[in-house]
């Protein structure tokens, strides 16, 4: 009981700052209209372009101008002082048959506390690849090149309503650049290049976009990225070539990356855009932290070396049609192939015991079809925008595992699940009432899904799983005035297990061990929550949400079901499980007091989040929960430079906060609370030519990331290689033509 009166006293903490901000609404003055207007155009909150001040949910958009002036070159850098969403990249140091420890580098996002394959993650509104995880091998979802993007837009909360199964979270859309944004004011051609350097990794980095308009009905775009790089910097100083390292090991990183667009608009009626985009990440690895120190047993490691390869091809048609019928003023068409190859390659040389070697792939083919209609209608003072349409997802999966010298008790090539296609069918419809100062925003999904495996080359009967699913979800604005706004929202969402959890198999009987499918696994479920306030008012402009959300039939990965380790008649037997139940609430604000006139002069942008969770199935708390997060800013803006001082600070992780049973051995490291400054700064040295220059970690402080240690022992000796790049310098240079 005690635990859910202190759940209910921090709901209605999570709410106080969103009385507060609607208070100050209610007493600005109606003359305030020197409002700092945040109203960017955003697609994924509504399936359509719309103003952000008009969702009625939370969202982040990061645009180019964010993404150069702050020199942004991954996802990590890119929700550095987001409130409530983070990136995990813990450091390479990971063994050939143990250890998962940084294999799959920037893993992917964390949104309010649910991380992983719960986060969609979208590329032009197509669905990317997922993360791969079992026991070693581990494969992120880093299959993007931010020199690609024209904006990142997150959506916080349950977007599978919209979206579809993945979006239990909320989502992660990626826009890639578009011939429009080169060619304003007349142009026939223009484009940018750049060139730049990030001291956090000794990384180098250039490219090159260019669009024309060969007449009024074709555009094109064409861009290209390359980059080189080395390990992510810590504050370690061990430079031992053992085990003890604390300093990163060697590294290499090597990125390329081409869009290429065209865009036919026969009338004003039309428009059909051909998208192909090309990713390709290679990093290798000379582990030296996985080195053994002598003295030397005969399996005793003395050389280790590894390398990853992420690749993404993605062909996407997508056309929209005025067609003014009554069903319908226009259509959206969308189609799209997309392949992704995983791979991990690592040699281990022993003493004198053979030397041996691992080769894992994991691969996903995907089409994705879909067909989108909105209509407008209005009656008297209402006006109704109804959006409905048909998705379908074909996606096949296969991995694969070889090598040489394979564990007593296995053989190689083996398949950890089987090849599988999933496939799923949805029906979407959403109605947006408009009225004087109200919109009001229903909306349901209907979907329905299927896992068909494969048996041929598989170990085990491998199960073939269907099911389905219907996501409501309700939202509500209040213009109160047009400087403030009142928003709530309620969402359903789900999420459906995918083929490695259903299919899970692998069986060492020697070592007496083994995990088995299970075909009685059900979708991930929640209800969620959320109320915000909006206001823009005097040099004031702040957003603020309080949220809650329940979830069911949490599935954990490889839980022990039966079973004891090392018993050949009665094997440990781990299975993929329904099991957890739990509750998440938070709130976040964010803004910025702008003191400009016609855009020179100060402002000072600010964000806070803090979330807090529990498995509600044992009373523990969440581990997948980040410490809160604050920054704040003071920028200076002048006609051809700008200077800014940016300061986040990640406060500690507490023990209430912490599920020991993480940790096997010892209790787990708490990071403790540090705030880093950054500064950075902007020289136009003509229109067309920018000079951008920053300091990140200014006075070099040594800090860790909660997300990067969970699991690690407070007792570790190499605790310091999991601390963040000191002081480190970036410069780049960008030009337009």
């Amino acid at each position: 009981m005690a635990a859910k009166t202190q759940l209910r006293s921090s709901h209605r903490l999570a709410l106080l700052p969103c009385l507060i901000a609607s208070g100050l609404g209610l007493a600005a003055p109606a003359w305030a209209q020197r409002v700092a207007a945040l109203n960017e155009v955003v697609v994924s909150g509504s399936r359509s372009e719309q103003a952000r001040d008009d969702l009625p949910v939370s969202t982040e958009v990061i645009g180019r101008d964010d993404i150069e002036s702050k020199q942004i070159t991954d996802i990590r850098d890119a929700v550095r002082d987001l409130p409530n969403v983070s990136v995990k990249r813990a450091p390479a140091r990971f063994g050939l048959a143990q250890g998962s420890t940084g294999r799959d580098g920037n893993a992917g996002f964390n949104i309010r506390g649910l991380d992983g394959n719960r986060v969609l993650m979208l590329t032009d509104g197509i669905r990317t690849p997922r993360s791969y995880v079992f026991s070693a091998n581990a494969f992120g979802r880093d299959y993007f090149d931010i020199g690609l993007l024209e904006r990142i837009e997150i959506i916080k909360g349950p977007a599978s309503a919209l979206y579809g199964s993945d979006g239990l979270a909320g989502l992660v859309n990626f826009i890639t650049r578009d011939p429009a944004s080169y060619l304003k004011d007349g142009k026939t051609f223009g484009g940018s290049a750049n060139i730049g350097y990030s001291g956090d990794d000794n990384g180098t980095h250039g490219g090159v976009t260019l669009a024309g308009k060969a007449n009024d009905t074709l555009q094109w775009l064409i861009s290209a990225n390359i980059g080189r790089s080395s390990a992510l910097e810590n504050m370690g100083t061990n430079n031992a070539a053992n085990v003890d390292r604390t300093t990163p090991n060697p590294e290499r990183d090597r990125n390329k990356a081409l869009l290429a667009k065209v865009i036919l608009t026969p009338n004003a009626d039309q428009r059909h855009g051909f998208t192909f985009e090309h990713v390709d990440k290679t990093a290798r690895y000379d582990l030296l932290s996985g080195v053994s120190k002598p003295p030397y047993a005969s399996t005793s490691v003395i050389g280790l070396n590894a390398k990853t390869d992420l690749q993404r091809d993605r062909f996407t048609y997508d056309g929209r049609i005025r067609v003014n019928s009554v069903v319908a003023d226009s259509l959206l068409a969308v189609a799209s192939y997309q392949k992704a190859k995983s791979r991990e390659f690592i040699y281990e040389d022993r003493y004198t015991a053979a030397d041996r070697t691992r080769d894992v792939t994991y691969d996903e083919s995907t089409w994705q079809l879909g067909l989108q209609a909105d209509k407008t209608v209005h009656m008297g003072s209402w006006a109704q925008k109804i959006t409905y349409g048909l998705d379908y997802t074909r996606t096949s999966v296969e991995n694969l595992q070889a090598g040489l010298v394979p564990p007593a008790g296995e053989s190689y090539p083996l398949k950890r699940f089987p090849d599988t296609r999933e496939t799923s069918y949805a029906f979407y419809l959403q109605d947006e009432f408009i009225h004087d100062r109200w919109s009001i925003t229903p909306g349901i999904r209907f979907d329905r899904f299927s896992l068909d495996a494969k048996q041929a080359g598989f170990g085990a009967q491998a199960v073939s799983l269907s099911g389905s699913a219907v996501s409501p979800k309700l939202g509500v604005l209040f213009r109160a005035t047009p400087q403030w706004s009142l928003y709530g929202n309620y969402a359903s969402g789900f999420k459906a297990p995918n083929a490695f959890q259903v299919n899970n198999f692998f069986e060492n009987v020697i070592s007496g061990y083994k995990t088995i499918p299970n075909p009685n696994l059900k979708p991930e479920k929640s209800q969620n929550i959320e109320i915000g306030t909006r206001g823009r008012v005097g040099v004031l402009s702040y957003d603020v949400a309080a949220f809650t959300g329940d979830y069911k039939d949490l599935i954990e990965n490889d839980r022990q079901v039966g079973g004891v380790f090392g018993s050949r008649t009665n094997p440990a037997t781990f299975q993929s499980v329904n099991i957890g139940r739990a509750r998440i609430s938070g709130f976040e604000f964010k803004g910025e007091l702008d003191f400009t006139d016609n855009g020179n002069g100060f402002s000072v942008p600010f964000a806070y989040g803090q979330t807090r969770g529990r498995d509600r199935t044992n009373n523990r708390p969440l581990n997948s929960i980040d410490p809160s997060k604050a920054a704040v800013g003071i920028k200076y803006q002048a006609p051809v430079w700008s200077v800014r001082l940016d300061a986040v600070n990640h406060a500690r992780k507490k023990w209430s906060d912490i599920d020991a049973s993480e940790v096997t051995t010892g209790t787990q490291f708490r990071t403790p609370a540090a705030t880093t400054f950054d500064i950075s700064a902007q020289w136009r040295i003509r229109k067309d030519l920018r000079l951008n220059a920053s300091v990140t970690n200014l006075t070099n402080k040594r800090y860790w990331m909660w997300s990067d240690v969970r699991g690690l022992a407070s007792t570790s000796t190499t605790r310091d290689a999991y601390t963040q790049p000191g002081r480190s310098f970036n410069v780049s240079l960008v030009a337009d033509f």
